[in-house]
């Protein structure tokens, strides 16, 4: 069943998507800080959010009070190449930025399960719920790490799961992955999928008018309030 219909938004460059979404995630995180006293941001890895992290890394606002997690994360130490909390510190964790408190999904652990309950106990003292959530998106339909050829991919999807954090196997990831869970995602106060080019929006246009649920459009059905996608060519 198809849910609240997303909001989109289009801009001419990259750049100014990158602008324009850093203004509206620092004034949700300053709305929560002046609500309840701190702020909690959930972002996404990948090579799209570079503009935007850089962007938003310079807002001015109570850093001091705002807790950044991650979307999803390979299974590899911060010192990996392919590492989110990497791509985060580096990009996001900087300038005004820099006195954030980051909370990471990866810990030391034997497997991939057992990281994620490492994970999941050391997240749920977190200030939950997510004020923004900011998703990306794959060419073939997943956000988060909820790839189509995930293994249990109905379990990641499950909105009646009491999980915060879950483990992911599948092929075309490339390693093992670990996720927020759905709820944990779409339960934030701002829903964002971040996408740019002409492919992921055909991918996403292309998901949302037909009844095969890909992933990205399982999440955007199941938001409670209307999913933003900020779109560039």
């Amino acid at each position: 069943m198809a849910g609240i219909a997303p909001h989109w938004n289009e801009f001419e460059t990259r750049d100014a998507l990158a602008a324009s979404l850093a203004v509206a995630v620092a004034d949700t995180l300053r709305a929560a800080i002046s609500r309840r006293g701190e702020a909690f941001l959930a972002v996404s890895g990948g090579s799209t959010p570079g503009r935007f992290f850089a962007a938003l890394s310079r807002e001015e606002l109570d850093w001091g009070k705002v807790t950044v997690t991650l979307v999803d994360e390979r299974f590899v130490p911060e010192t990996s190449s392919r590492s989110n909390a990497s791509l985060a510190k580096a990009n996001l964790l900087q300038n005004a930025a820099s006195a954030a408190r980051f909370a990471p999904l990866f810990q030391e652990a034997t497997s991939v399960e057992d990281g994620a309950r490492l994970a999941e106990s050391a997240l749920k003292t977190l200030p939950w719920p997510l004020d923004a959530a900011i998703l990306g998106m794959g060419g073939d339909g997943h956000t988060a790490s909820f790839f189509p050829d995930a293994v249990g991919l109905d379990a990641l999807l499950d909105p009646a799961t009491s999980r915060l954090v879950m483990p992911v196997h599948s092929d075309s990831a490339g390693e093992p992955r670990l996720t927020l869970t759905l709820p944990a995602l779409v339960g934030a106060g701002l829903v964002v999928v971040h996408i740019e080019g002409a492919e992921k929006r055909n991918v996403i246009e292309a998901a949302l008018a037909t009844d095969k649920a890909l992933p990205i459009r399982t999440v955007i059905d199941r938001a409670p309030r209307a999913a933003e996608i900020y779109w560039a060519p």
